[in-house]
């Protein structure tokens, strides 16, 4: 009979244990004990919030003599990896890997890193989160070595407040703190401006020169790709008067030299850089450029504007000053080639403005592309709202300078010039969304060189963009074919409306594509208030206080714009992001690779809803009936990735590929490490040329 005795005492026991349960639910630990290492997630600060620094990390510490994997592992292995699942409105951004070491593992050369490790990342929280508290829950894995390797996987949580704007104070785990504090310092830098870098190949491999500005004896290059060079091979320095020359052994499977070399590079003093190096000429005592990439590509940028005239974005703008050229028939010759020059002088000052912000971000550490102001609902806004009163004046409801030429002949002249100026102004921002033919790659490589560089490349681009109208001034024989003036310049002047007014329709579109019904709403209410203020222009021409009220109303239009903005980003993030009909699935790193992986071919569209070359693609090549047929009987995976609002992983990607701008068209092969890139203009037949190297499946 004792056995039953002990009932009571195991049924308390269990009940004990079942609220103990419930009153405490199960949290996982912030760090982990795996074999041969320690791993934890680092978090220097208790609170993130919209435009924080917001960082975290992911830190190693490892046994003496075991080590794990940077990004290139070498000869072998595999980088660690972490996967996020977080609160709604924070995204993580890709882990940052510092610069490693060269690791010997018997005849091969390992790239990674031994005793601590810390791999730091961002999290970016947007403006609409709300306050409270942001559970991060990580997957990490990883393999570790030494004479054998282990692969290794944890899950790891760590909890942080989360708020709507900054606290007065944030002040986390101080041990965090001096972790992320001591080793974030070991990431790689960008290659500092004033430094250069190119690579002259040899009958065995490279020689790598770097003028740093001072003698450099000692220097370790690691590369972003494999199968580039030899890794166990012995990298042997040459000083220089202003830097150094690296003596680099060619991978034996490598057939071709490649276009550039990427990678990290190490100096003396704990001096990291990431960089890129072109090909060039190495001499012992130095090296000199080779130009001919930089002359091809600027040739390419100026071929590439001349085109970007024909383009649906920038034809209305050569319509004003085609005609704007035919109204000064009469003038004097050096009057016409000054307005020439003052055209030109717009376009390229704003590329030039362009090409600074563009460089200053850069520098900043972010990533943009052509055409990312596109990307702004204010933006979209405002330049909807001026060719919308641009082509009310066109269509004859008003005269933009009538109010301005009662005071005096002389500003009226200094009005023309200006009128030149920003018609060429004009021209630069409307064409940002088009990606003219030889663009891509011009644009693309002049953002991955050296401020110099990005310089000649965008103003190549904007030269070529310039030069039909300057042509045209200095040529005045040429402008006897224009006809002349007369009252058919009215009737065409009002038809030139009808594609202004085509170009705001589209951008209308775009917005509420990428935004909403309410961000069009928004949009239409201005263009009632524009057109109030057009009708005060022409009811009360010339009349000061007129002015004034249409002033006013279009400054409403401009603060409605940015007032309604926040509203507009935040109906998008409740909006998926459009999909086209078709078998076409949304584009990500991982659906790339899963598709890789089954050994399927993938073709990846990237694209935007405002950019009209990705449109005009679309239907005259990838929707054509043979295109999809051998898209069908190859068995490609189709991916679009939809660039109409800003994304960073899209960006990133773009980025990998030399592209800043869409449209890009990539064909990943299975067995192949990098994909084979198809030009920005397509035809079925560019299309299925492609397709018809991939093997045919059966079905």
């Amino acid at each position: 009979m004792r056995p039953f005795r002990l009932i009571p005492v195991f049924l308390f026991l269990t009940a004990a244990a079942l609220l103990a349960a419930g009153s405490s639910p199960k949290t996982l630990p912030d760090s982990a004990e795996a074999p041969h290492l320690r791993v934890q997630l680092v978090t220097p600060e208790d609170a993130i919030y919209p435009g924080g620094n917001n960082a975290v990390g992911l830190y190693f510490k490892l046994e003496s003599g075991w080590h794990i994997y940077w990004k290139n592992a070498g000869d072998s292995g595999e980088p660690p990896h972490i996967k996020w699942t977080l609160p709604d409105g924070v995204t993580a951004g890709p882990m940052q890997f510092p610069a490693p070491k060269r690791l010997p593992l018997g005849p091969l050369m390992d790239f990674g890193y031994e005793d601590e490790v810390l791999f730091p990342l961002k999290l970016e929280v947007a403006p609409t989160v709300k306050e409270g508290k942001a559970l991060l829950h990580a997957k990490v894995d990883w393999l570790v070595c030494r004479e054998v390797c282990i692969p290794g996987k944890a899950e790891l949580e760590t909890m942080l407040q989360m708020l709507p704007s900054a606290p007065p104070s944030n002040i986390g785990s101080a041990l965090d703190s001096d972790l992320m504090t001591r080793l974030a310092a070991a990431l790689p830098k960008p290659l500092p401006s004033n430094f250069n870098a190119v690579f002259q190949p040899t009958r065995d491999g490279f020689r790598l020169a770097v003028e740093t500005g001072q003698k450099e004896r000692q220097a370790v290059f690691f590369p972003s790709d494999q199968d580039i060079l030899d890794n166990p091979a012995k990298q042997k320095v040459t000083a220089t008067a202003k830097g150094m020359i690296l003596e680099l052994t060619r991978d034996a499977s490598l057939k071709t030299s490649p276009a550039q070399l990427r990678g990290v590079l190490e100096l003396s003093g704990n001096r990291a850089y990431e960089m890129t190096a072109l090909p060039g000429t190495v001499s012992a005592g130095g090296f000199t450029l080779f130009w001919l990439p930089l002359l091809r590509t600027a040739a390419l940028a100026f071929l590439g504007g001349l085109l970007l005239n024909l383009m649906p974005c920038v034809f209305p703008v050569l319509f004003l000053k085609g005609l704007a050229l035919v109204n000064s028939g009469n003038k004097d010759q050096k009057q016409m080639r000054t307005h020439g020059f003052v055209y030109a002088a717009g376009i390229l000052v704003s590329f030039w403005i362009l090409v600074g912000v563009l460089l200053g971000l850069r520098a900043a550490g972010a990533s943009l592309g052509w055409g990312f102001q596109f990307q702004s609902p204010v933006f979209l806004a405002l330049m909807a709202g001026l060719l919308f009163f641009l082509g009310l004046s066109l269509a004859g409801q008003f005269e933009i300078g009538l109010t301005l030429t009662s005071t005096g002949g002389s500003l009226a002249a200094k009005e023309g010039y200006t009128g030149s100026f920003f018609t060429g102004v004009l021209a630069v921002v409307v064409a940002t969304p088009c990606t003219a033919p030889f663009m891509g790659a011009a644009i693309g490589y002049a953002l991955a060189q050296s401020a110099a560089v990005t310089f000649a490349v965008f103003t190549a681009l904007a030269l070529g963009l310039a030069a039909p109208y300057v042509a045209l001034t200095l040529q005045p024989a040429w402008t006897r074919l224009l006809p002349k003036p007369g009252a058919w310049m009215e009737v065409l002047r009002q038809a030139i409306s009808v594609p202004i007014f085509a170009t705001v329709i589209w951008l209308a579109w775009v917005l509420a594509g990428a935004y909403g019904t309410g961000a069009l709403l928004v949009m239409l209410t201005g263009f009632l208030i524009i057109a109030i203020a057009g009708w005060f222009l022409g009811r009360w021409p010339a009349q000061r206080w007129s002015t004034a009220v249409a002033a006013v109303l279009l400054l409403s239009v401009v603060a409605l714009s940015f007032f309604a903005s926040r509203k507009m980003v935040t109906a998008a993030e409740t909006l998926s992001a459009p999909q086209r009909q078709g078998q076409w699935e949304p584009w990500s790193a991982e659906a790339v690779a899963r598709h890789q992986a089954l050994g399927q071919p993938v073709f990846v569209d990237f694209t935007a809803s405002w950019c009209l070359s990705c449109q005009v693609n679309e239907r005259v090549a990838l929707n054509q009936p043979e295109v999809q047929k051998e898209f069908a009987d190859r068995r490609v995976a189709l991916l679009r990735a939809d660039w109409t609002r800003h994304d960073q992983a899209i960006t990133d990607a773009l980025t990998a590929l030399d592209r800043s701008g869409v449209p890009a068209y990539a064909l990943y092969v299975p067995g192949e490490n990098n994909p084979r890139l198809l030009p920005e203009v397509l035809t079925p037949g560019i299309v299925t040329d492609a397709l018809g190297q991939l093997p045919k499946v059966a079905r």
